[in-house]
């Protein structure tokens, strides 16, 4: 990297099984903050802001959702190996609900889904993120809290050694 080239933030934005009323938040919170995080962070994935994509090395993966399936479990574990810190993100995320109630039904519901389940492949239990794999940061809420999603953006870029010297 010469010295013109500033060093950015490689971000990931996932979605599971949940309403994506994060992804929203996140998108309004981008329109206040995109002049000044454009120049400083790397979407790498993100399906919501653009249509190239990639499942690469990562400084922050950011879960929305609870994982309900084996496919699920599979792609945040891959998502785990290529990110070096991992944001659960939104009450699916953090505890699995609202999305995890079936984990609670009686024998009798559980058999009305059943082929539902077996269809979709669906695991026996819906999972939260932390379930699978280590988390380092949570923003729990439905939706999430967007200054604490300012906070969290703001603690990787000083972790990850990201912005201007003069900053430092």
């Amino acid at each position: 990297m010469s010295s013109d080239e500033q060093k950015k933030l490689r971000v990931g934005w996932f979605t599971f099984t949940c309403c994506e009323d994060s992804t929203v938040v996140f998108t309004e919170v981008l329109n206040d903050h995109w002049q000044e995080w454009r120049k400083l962070i790397d979407f790498v994935h993100a399906r919501v802001l653009q249509k190239s994509n990639k499942m690469a090395e990562m400084d922050v993966a950011f879960i929305e959702g609870a994982i309900s399936s084996a496919d699920h479990k599979k792609r945040v574990e891959e998502i785990r190996q290529l990110s070096k810190w991992v944001v659960a993100v939104g009450a699916c995320a953090v505890s699995g609900m609202p999305s995890a109630q079936r984990n609670n039904f009686d024998e009798k519901a559980k058999q009305e889904i059943s082929f539902i389940l077996d269809r979709f492949s669906h695991l026996e239990k819906v999972l939260s993120v932390k379930d699978v794999v280590k988390v380092d940061a949570e923003l729990p809420g439905c939706p999430m809290d967007p200054g604490q999603f300012v906070e969290v953006v703001g603690k990787a870029l000083d972790h990850f050694g990201v912005g201007p010297a003069e900053s430092k």
